[in-house]
């Protein structure tokens, strides 16, 4: 695997101390490839932290859907780092090795009933739709509306935007494990 396109800061890294501590604590002690990237820029970081640290752990989405949402955009954006983060967040959530297979043929999870509930399957096209065109298609938008309170509704599709910038972050930047010792954690973003 190629080297990222910059360097990562060191993964011993201590300054800034307030900023490198409150990764370290969201992360459970250590720094990931992410983090050592986006160090290069603190304030940066610092709004990275805040925001995806909401994303993760504050909202009333179900956690299997907000995962879902989150390895259906890596697999979209072609986003290995992202899917290796969190496919395990997905199973811990309740999810099944065989839904995230199954995402290989994205156009076949969407409509497949035996593997995705409708909740599932919305999700699916909802990141599709998101990350693809921006927009989401109308008949998406209402099975949405139809199986998600409205705080559900508008955290969903701040998680598919959320991701999508992680996930593009990633890509461009090449950021990738460097090997199972040194990728702790599997808090993804």
């Amino acid at each position: 695997m190629s080297p990222p396109r910059i360097p990562y800061v060191a993964a011993d890294l201590s300054e800034p101390a307030e900023l490198v501590q409150a990764i370290r604590a969201r992360r459970g002690g250590e720094l990931i490839e992410l983090d050592r990237m986006l160090l290069h820029s603190p304030p940066f970081a610092a709004g990275w932290n805040a925001l995806l640290g909401a994303v993760r752990q504050r909202l009333q989405l179900d956690a299997r859907l907000r995962e879902l949402a989150i390895c259906a955009v890596a697999v979209l954006n072609r986003a290995p780092y992202e899917l290796e983060q969190h496919a395990p967040e997905f199973l811990a959530a309740g999810g099944a090795q065989s839904q995230l297979d199954a995402l290989r043929d994205y156009e076949r999870a969407c409509s497949d009933p035996t593997l995705f509930s409708p909740a599932e399957r919305m999700v699916l096209a909802v990141t599709r739709d998101m990350t693809r065109d921006i927009a989401i298609d109308d008949r998406h938008f209402a099975a949405a509306e139809a199986l998600l309170p409205r705080q559900q509704l508008v955290e969903l599709v701040g998680v598919v935007a959320a991701y999508n910038m992680v996930s593009r972050f990633l890509v461009a930047l090449g950021v990738h494990s460097q090997g199972p010792h040194d990728t702790p954690g599997a808090d993804g973003a």
